[in-house]
């Protein structure tokens, strides 16, 4: 079965607010069964809803609209649900009660305009938002099911999860959905879609899917299954699987989402072992991945940001005459710089960063997007200078994954992993 989004608000087609929720629904939606066809935004007008009803409920079983709930004249969802669904408004007592409450306990003042928001369709049943005044909407007709909820992602998420992903579950009967993501790093798409080609043909003949998913400096391959014997497609899929580490496993660092940074933690804790930063291109970024998780004071010790020559001579100990003969950036700088955060922190590993993330600053010689990265390790320091490309955001997210990864490959090597 399958769920079509129909997302209200101009504040989302002019940018000005990020589509988040679709993100959220989708994946939530999958864990229960329920595949998502197609996800639209449209902006607060009246007969484009009632067009993108009619559209959505003519492909999909389940159509959740968010957005335009609230109580300023600008939010008309509610309004054009009941001319679709031929229902008056009349106040919820509890949904009132609720709202009463909520102000209540805030000390605020309770407006006209708020209590017309438990004014509600007579012919929904009414979803509580227990994070909110704006009431969410079951309908159903023809045997679709209409479900509408405010578009605030704290207040949408807890609706979903507080209630209507129950109720789905319970309304239809669903399909199992299978997916295994196998996370790779360091090797591009086409490389990768290249030395996979004939273990993906092999592919449609056990019912699996395979998308390549990209990001900078990684590609996700996500296997999925979306009809069929559930016990079989797992098998199947974890077959292929195995198959596929025998040809690209030394590109793989996790499964299923698992990011870099939480890999790395894990293989800092697993082995006792402690890591400090020098950062200059990447700002500080690489630490604050690092120390994402709770927890990360186990094995990261401090990071310094060393954006300029004076501080990364006085602070790192990195020698004016090897910036003047080697330039700052340099896996040589990169280098002194790792050793120097090394013996500041009394760490074991410790990286460091020297780049022009651009999208200035560049030469002949050391264009935007020049980057060195270097690891000092219980044995000696490694580094590598990359040239990634001419956006800033970009260089920044490669440089910070590249470094991940360096320290990633040195633990294992450590430790006989692979």
């Amino acid at each position: 079965m399958q769920a079509e989004i129909i997302a209200i608000g101009d504040e989302l087609l002019i940018g000005q607010t990020i589509n988040s929720n679709a993100a959220w629904l989708g994946k939530n939606l999958n864990q229960i069964g329920i595949r998502v066809f197609r996800s639209v935004v449209i902006g607060d007008e009246k007969a484009e809803i009632l067009n993108m009803l009619d559209e959505a409920s003519s492909r999909s079983d389940v159509i959740i609209i968010t957005g335009g709930l609230g109580p300023t004249k600008d939010d008309i969802t509610k309004h054009t649900l009941c001319e679709y669904f031929q229902s008056d408004l009349i106040i919820n007592e509890e949904a009132l009660a609720r709202i009463t409450g909520f102000f209540q306990e805030r000390g605020l003042p309770m407006l006209e305009m708020n209590r017309q928001q438990a004014a509600l369709p007579s012919k929904c049943t009414v979803i509580q938002n227990t994070r909110g005044t704006a009431c969410g909407m079951w309908f159903e007709k023809d045997g679709k099911v209409f479900i509408s909820m405010p578009g605030v992602p704290f207040e949408m998420y807890g609706m979903m999860e507080d209630e209507v992903l129950e109720m789905l579950a319970k309304r239809f009967e669903r399909p199992d959905i299978l997916h295994r993501t196998i996370m790779t790093i360091g090797v591009g798409e086409s490389f990768l879609a290249d030395k996979i080609a004939s273990w993906e043909n092999s592919l449609a003949e056990l019912n699996i899917k395979l998308a390549y998913l990209p990001s900078p400096g990684q590609v996700k391959l996500r296997m999925s299954c979306y009809s069929g014997d559930k016990l079989v497609n797992l098998a199947a899929i974890k077959r292929k699987e195995s198959e596929l580490l025998e040809i690209i496993g030394e590109y793989v660092y996790a499964y299923d989402d698992d990011a870099l940074n939480i890999v790395v933690g894990r293989l800092l804790r697993q082995t006792g072992t402690t890591v400090a930063v020098a950062e200059s291109c990447t700002g500080g970024v690489i630490a604050n991945l690092l120390t994402a998780e709770p927890g990360s004071s186990d094995f990261f010790e401090g990071g310094l940001v060393t954006y300029s020559e004076r501080l990364k001579q006085q602070v790192l100990k990195v020698p004016a005459a090897l910036i003047k003969e080697k330039n700052v950036v340099s896996t040589e700088v990169a280098e002194v710089m790792a050793l120097g955060a090394k013996a500041y922190f009394g760490t074991d590993y410790a990286l460091a960063t020297t780049g022009i993330a651009g999208p200035g600053g560049g030469t002949e010689e050391i264009p935007v997007g020049t980057i060195c990265i270097a690891l000092a390790t219980p044995n000696g320091t490694v580094s590598k200078r990359y040239k990634f490309v001419r956006r800033r955001d970009l260089n920044i997210e490669m440089a910070c994954n590249t470094a991940l990864n360096m320290l990633r490959k040195e633990i294992l090597k450590e430790i006989g992993g692979s």
